[in-house]
């Protein structure tokens, strides 16, 4: 719905637009979010900080939870055979272990996505930043972001990639 009533808005303020400038031409771009954030070196660079980040976490878990699977699994063949009272501890021990690792797991995710958020922050507010200084500098009067269809002689979205990949500063 959200996505809907921005698709609204949109081609209302584009006809508002047309009616304004009856007589003007609209100079209109188009920019890729989509393709910003996979193409742009500064994407990729927090991308690839987020791996480095997280990948010893992630194989804490990956290694933790083989040796819970591990543990259940020599639990399932020996159950028959344990005494009742035994059985019972490791059951209820496995079971503890398996809490444990669901919360860690789940705390691992919460800080990763946060993680991820304020990295695609930074290269979204980089990027709306490049888009800016494109449309001042080439005279642009509306530059959409996202639409159903667009003629590739309004995209943009090479020229805001090629102003991530300069290095800030220069």
């Amino acid at each position: 719905m959200n996505y809907f009533l921005r698709r609204v808005a949109t081609a209302i303020a584009l006809g508002f637009c047309f009616l304004s400038v009856q007589a003007q031409e609209v100079k209109i771009g188009f920019v890729s979010t989509d393709r910003v954030l996979k193409e742009a070196a500064t994407a990729k660079a927090a991308q690839t900080k987020l791996e480095q980040e997280f990948s010893k976490r992630e194989k804490e878990l990956t290694d933790l939870g083989t040796s819970i699977k591990s543990s259940a699994d020599k639990f399932e063949k020996e159950a028959p055979t344990l005494p009742e009272t035994q059985r019972v501890s490791r059951q209820k021990q496995l079971l503890e272990q398996d809490r444990d690792f669901q919360r860690k797991r789940r705390e691992f995710q919460e800080d990763l996505n946060a993680r991820k958020n304020e990295e695609l922050q930074q290269v979204i507010q980089r990027a709306n930043k490049a888009i800016k200084e494109i449309a001042i500098a080439e005279k642009f009067d509306i530059i959409f972001q996202d639409a159903v269809y667009v003629n590739p002689k309004h995209d943009i979205t090479d020229k805001v990639i090629k102003a991530l990949n300069v290095p800030a500063g220069k």
